[in-house]
């Protein structure tokens, strides 16, 4: 396991402050791609990511390795003057600052955009919170469920016949994560051309609300509220899930050039010269029927059968994947798109790979989640200059 970064990100410092997901993951895609990042963590407790996640190993999370991988982890308090001057002094020294306390947090602890920029003006300040850092409901507490509701994605998830459902995984908190890294990204192009940092403001229900296509302008315009439409998309067939002769097979040929090779496939040419399939509005308005048409003729195959069907005629298509499956398949494994590392608290671990792919500069994954505390010695004395005594004065008085 390599510890040299690679990434694009190569010779950027992140200061990391804040824990759970919203604004950790917008660090670990920082670290993946180079970026040093100091996570800052309590001296008495870490990020309760650590023992978050439904399965462990040893007593250790599995997820924590992954959530921190590349993370330089220090301890230090924040919230006594001390501490704050050790802020102050790191960010002097960093391109981010990264943090998702409810808003107001680090004003209290002076440690405000206002201080922190004019000790550094190109510091970029990275906020991750659940309603953002106006508005009259920013001093709200904002957890990634109540996002996903407010952002309009927990209402049309699930079948119409059930309440509304939650994303299988904490969909908000990344999409707001990854929200900030693209925004710090964005104002580091910025800095480039003016030389000054600013600050970027990610909210989780905003982020989630991003992604909702035209669900407003259908209403603002024509007065339709988006249902929840189960595995469908309405209007949009055929594009589902069907059933083969041994399991589940996905099937998405609602483009008519594409719907034509499936029908080719199928040998049932027919079924796109009948003007009730024969494009895309109709085969919409006429779903349901098209979908039992299909799901009579894929539970006669395989799913392999229908695999090999597919490919063959151009139609996108694929299984259901499970963890088991993913580490498989031969594309996984052809891009490496999971990977193996070593932790030394549970051996070596399976994870995902660093994404997207870079021609020149791929990002790469150096170490797991490190210990608590596990970099104190390097940052302050190297980065910071502190001497063994004022470490262990500090490390006495609890303020690292």
């Amino acid at each position: 396991m390599s510890q040299e970064a690679t990434g694009p990100l190569k010779g950027l410092r992140l200061i990391e402050m804040g824990q759970l997901l919203a604004g950790p993951f917008c660090g670990q895609l920082m670290g993946d791609f180079g970026a040093e990042v100091i996570k800052i963590e309590q001296p008495t407790v870490g990020d309760p990511m650590r023992d978050w996640g439904r399965e462990k190993i040893n007593g250790k999370s599995l997820w924590w390795p992954i959530l921190a991988r590349n993370k330089k982890c220090i301890t230090l308090n924040a919230r006594v003057p001390e501490g704050q001057e050790i802020i102050k002094e790191l960010a002097k020294k960093s391109d981010f600052l990264l943090e998702n306390f409810r808003p107001g947090t680090l004003e209290r602890w002076n440690l405000g955009y206002d201080v922190l920029s004019a000790l550094n003006e190109a510091l970029i300040m990275i906020r991750v919170s659940g309603y953002g850092q106006t508005g009259p409901y920013s001093h709200r507490a904002g957890y990634a469920a109540v996002g996903e509701a407010m952002g309009g994605l927990r209402y049309v998830i699930g079948d119409p016949s059930t309440p509304p459902s939650r994303a299988g995984i904490s969909i908000g908190d990344t999409l707001a994560a990854t929200y900030g890294c693209l925004g710090g990204l964005m104002a580091l192009h910025n800095r480039h051309v003016t030389g000054k940092g600013q600050v970027v403001d990610s909210a989780i229900y905003e982020a989630v609300f991003a992604m909702m296509e035209s669900l407003v302008s259908e209403f603002d315009k024509v007065g339709h509220i988006r249902e929840r439409t189960g595995s469908i998309l309405p209007q949009v067939s055929p594009s589902n899930i069907y059933s083969a002769s041994d399991g589940d097979f996905l099937i998405a040929a609602n483009q008519d050039t594409v719907f034509s090779r499936l029908c080719e496939a199928m040998g049932q040419p027919e079924l796109f010269e009948n003007e009730r399939y024969s494009n895309h509005t109709a085969r919409g308005e006429n779903q349901t029927e098209l979908d039992d048409i299909i799901n009579a003729w894929t539970q006669t195959k395989t799913v392999k059968e229908l695999e090999e069907l597919m490919d063959k005629a151009g139609v996108p298509s694929g299984l259901i994947y499970r963890a088991p499956e993913m580490l498989e398949d031969a594309h996984f494994k052809a891009r490496e798109a999971i990977i193996d590392v070593a932790d030394k608290h549970i051996g070596s671990i399976k994870m995902q790979n660093t994404f997207p792919k870079f021609s020149r500069t791929p990002g790469n994954v150096r170490w797991t989640g490190p210990d608590h505390g596990e970099h104190n010695e390097e940052i302050y004395k190297a980065l910071l200059g502190m001497t063994d005594g004022q470490i262990g004065e500090y490390k006495e008085k609890g303020i690292i």
